[in-house]
């Protein structure tokens, strides 16, 4: 039998099949920036990696689990048109995600703040935390969201202390 010639044998696909995964996919934020315009921007979270694409655009990089706060703010010739806040996590390969506007293939949004007052609101919340030497995006999730259920109920915001956030870390640490 003689062997077949290169050109006719088959070659594997170059994309998965349908229903077939290649591990976790990383959540893409998109960022931009055009002065009195348009500013997205990271308030907190650790990319794995930032893809400048020109500019005034940029992308940032979560692996699955990640979290991070995106701030949307948009003007026009009357002032701001938009305030805008999202606490992100990226989601695992497991974990069902919701669609946001310039998040790919999309996150599980934990908290939501929009309009000026409740940004401001939840910005004050985010630099309490830093002041007291934690990083924002390794806070617990049921922070953040109790934080969206406390604004969404228009009730004051709750403090996470340390001690709220050692018992977030032996919790993580039992698991």
């Amino acid at each position: 039998m003689q062997p077949q010639p290169l050109s006719t044998r088959p070659s594997p696909p170059a994309v998965a099949p349908p229903g077939t995964t290649r591990g976790p996919t990383p959540m893409r934020v998109s960022l931009a920036f055009v002065e009195h315009r348009v500013n997205v921007w990271l308030r907190f979270g650790r990319p794995a990696r930032e893809t400048i694409l020109d500019h005034w655009r940029r992308v940032a990089i979560f692996e699955p689990g990640a979290v991070c706060c995106r701030v949307k703010w948009i003007g026009n010739d009357y002032g701001t048109a938009l305030w805008q806040l999202m606490v992100l996590q990226a989601p695992t390969p497991f974990d069902g995600a919701q669609r946001v506007a310039g998040v790919q293939p999309g996150a599980r949004i934990l908290l939501r703040a929009d309009g000026e007052a409740q940004v401001k609101a939840v910005l004050a919340a985010v630099d309490a935390i830093e002041a007291s030497s934690i990083d924002p995006s390794v806070v617990a999730v049921t922070y953040w969201r109790t934080v969206g259920n406390r604004l969404a109920a228009r009730q004051p915001l709750p403090v996470y202390t340390a001690e709220r956030h050692a018992a977030h870390l032996a919790r993580g640490a039992l698991r």
